[in-house]
């Protein structure tokens, strides 16, 4: 659905036009059927590829296809649904004139709007008694949701988001993950961008890592968190001195919890457990999170 390979895109501002690059030869490949998760810090590049992915930006070389044709081609956007991080809307409408207003634009008309509307609130929990209010009433959720819902209207068969969760309170969050698998279950393929790590890591069937203009890390979330080493905690009934350690493991503060830093260690400890007679509680698998990831990247990028 989505092919980018080695994307640039550079800014200039100023009164002496400074060039600034914002994408430094992106790649990506969304296939379809795909919720696909974009992360990365303020300034790193996500809203800039978004807008390059929808036809907002033009880019400086690289190839960019969307549902197979260049997002300066209008067939790009006939399958494509997308909500902006911060979308701005005729505030005087309400929530339901907006949706007519939008409906209509993708040529839906009567009884078959009047519907798609009723289904569109229904997916992200929106029909509620404010959906006849006017806009400019809402607040940033309802807003969140409204924005989504003409996303949706169309039923595209790829829909990109931009900071979906951003000013949702955790129902609201909960509601819009359910609405993306709801969708993806209909066959809807999802690229999004999110700050809210823990929702990308629950949803996400791959994630895509931006820094510094740069896609640094790109697999599924186990895949990239696995990259990064794990650790095995084990909890043990008995006391053992610090000298008998094996190879690898070390104290975990406690006198009957250890640290094991790999699998061999983990491998080496339960051994040397078992010679020794030491009954084991309790064994955790501990593996860093997205957060975790990302912020390792960061400081990588800037040392």
């Amino acid at each position: 659905m989505i092919q980018i390979e080695s994307l640039q895109k550079t800014y200039r501002s100023g009164f002496l036009m400074i060039p600034k690059v914002a994408l430094k030869g992106v790649d990506l490949h969304v296939p379809q059927g795909m919720i696909y998760g974009f992360i990365g810090p303020n300034g790193a590049g996500k809203s800039t590829t978004i807008k390059v992915l929808t036809g907002l930006l033009r880019k400086d070389s690289g190839k960019v296809l969307v549902n197979g044709f260049s997002p300066s081609d209008v067939k790009s956007r006939q399958s494509l649904g997308y909500s902006p991080e911060q979308p701005y809307f005729y505030d005087y409408l309400t929530g339901r004139e907006l949706l007519t207003f939008y409906g209509r634009l993708v040529g839906l008309w009567g009884a078959e709007l009047n519907s798609r509307i009723s289904w569109a609130l229904s997916m992200v929990n929106a029909d509620k008694d404010w959906i006849d209010r006017r806009l400019r009433t809402y607040s940033k959720g309802m807003m969140q949701r409204v924005g989504l819902a003409q996303a949706i209207l169309g039923k595209p068969e790829l829909l990109i988001l931009d900071e979906p969760m951003t000013g949702l309170d955790p129902m609201g969050r909960r509601d819009l993950r359910e609405a993306i698998l709801s969708l993806n279950k209909e066959g809807v393929t999802i690229f999004y961008s999110s700050h809210l790590l823990s929702d990308v890591e629950s949803i996400s069937h791959r994630v895509a890592m931006i820094v510094d203009g740069r896609v640094v890390r790109e697999g599924t979330v186990d895949e990239i968190t696995a990259s990064c080493g794990v650790e095995y905690h084990v909890h043990t009934l008995e006391s053992i001195p610090l000298a008998d350690l094996p190879e690898g493991v070390l104290s975990a503060g406690h006198p009957q919890e250890w640290i094991c830093k790999d699998g061999m260690a983990r491998d080496r400890f339960l051994s040397f457990c078992l010679k020794s007679g030491i009954s084991i509680e309790r064994m955790d698998h501990q593996r860093p999170s997205l957060e975790d990831v990302l912020t390792q990247e960061i400081v990588r990028a800037e040392s």
